[in-house]
């Protein structure tokens, strides 16, 4: 289905924005910046905003999460919003009892790890949707010329979770379960892709200008598991989101031996993590491809000059490719001074 014609896009006064031109191939005049995890995280008004409330209730709640997404493009002059919220609200929106635990992550009472398991996942009702596509309305409006990136976990790290009934560093479960049985590992990638999917389109429709979707996990993957294992339930994930004409970008750490598969299910850009420089990224995809990153997040601890100096890099070695939008290879440390990110976009934009 196209987009309605009250989309924000296709209003007869939009220009498009420096971002969406780099996501779309073309070099804008100003170098675009936003980064992964900036809303919230490090700022101080966010802390404030959150004291008493559950991060999942957080993202479920129109205006708080319409107002967390708008803290640091007002912050920072970052080029972007990204869509505050969690990798698995779909899983939460779905029936699935998942919480967050502070200093841990996303925990599940009872994981996934049985064919039975996965028939008793509930399908995800679309009117459930609802608080979603009104937080990002609500931030649209507010947005004005900045668009508002859409955000989605990829399948693979929504699966882990789920089979791991937490965050995992290696996933041994879940890539066990890829092993021992095909046929229930492809049922809960199918469930995961079209919750998640239907998530990222829910933000599309509501007014975002770009969808990325992020595999926190994909690292721990070999190139011969990922791509026959969950190569195509991530571009089932996306079949909504492309139907709809906006920019989409894919993400993962440590999936330098993974871009080219990444790229391959369909997107237009890709984001790269702090290993892989950027010119060797573009020399693994080619130079058409637009490239997202990436500072290493460790280096907003530097002293400036070293900061600088590895921006300046970035931004050297991003001329490789067809176009770039800085970003960090991964995401804002909570513990950075947030006068270094807007110092970071200001010499970005300056120097870009």
């Amino acid at each position: 289905m196209p987009l309605e014609p009250s989309h924000p896009t296709l209003a007869d006064s939009y220009a498009v924005p420096p971002l969406i031109r780099a996501y779309r191939g073309d070099r804008p005049e100003t170098t675009p910046v936003w980064f992964m995890r900036q809303a919230g995280r490090s700022l101080p008004e966010y802390r404030e905003l959150r004291v008493g409330t559950d991060m999942l209730d957080a993202c479920l709640n129109p205006e708080l999460a319409s107002e967390i997404t708008l803290q640091p493009v007002r912050r920072h002059g970052v080029d972007a919003g990204i869509f505050f919220s969690d990798i698995v609200i779909p899983v939460k929106l779905a029936g699935v009892d998942v919480r967050i635990v502070p200093g841990r992550g996303p925990v599940l009472e009872q994981p996934v790890r049985t064919a039975a398991d996965v028939a008793s996942l509930p399908p995800l009702d679309p009117a459930a949707l609802e608080p979603i596509r009104e937080a990002v309305r609500l931030t649209v409006a507010e947005l004005g010329a900045t668009p508002l990136i859409g955000f989605a976990g990829a399948p693979y790290t929504l699966a882990s979770y789920l089979v791991e009934g937490g965050p995992s560093k290696e996933q041994l479960r879940t890539r066990a379960l890829m092993h021992s049985d095909p046929e229930t590992w492809a049922a809960l990638l199918t469930w995961c892709a079209d919750i998640t999917g239907a998530f990222l389109e829910a933000e599309i429709e509501a007014g975002a200008s770009a969808g990325q979707l992020f595999d926190s996990w994909a690292g721990s993957l070999s190139l011969a598991d990922y791509t026959t294992h969950v190569a195509p339930h991530s571009a089932r994930a996306l079949e909504r989101a492309k139907a709809l004409g906006v920019p989409l970008v894919h993400f993962g750490v440590g999936t330098g031996e993974l871009l080219a598969a990444m790229h391959g299910i369909g997107v237009d850009v890709m984001g790269v993590d702090w290993r892989i420089p950027l010119d060797e990224a573009s020399r693994r995809l080619g130079p058409g491809v637009p490239l997202q990153g990436n500072i290493d997040p460790a280096l907003l601890a530097a002293p400036w000059p070293v900061l600088e100096a590895h921006i300046a890099d970035v931004l050297e070695r991003g001329r490789s490719a067809r176009a770039h939008v800085v970003n960090l290879g991964h995401g804002v440390p909570p513990e950075t001074d947030p006068t270094v990110l807007t110092r970071v976009v200001e010499f970005v934009h300056a120097h870009g």
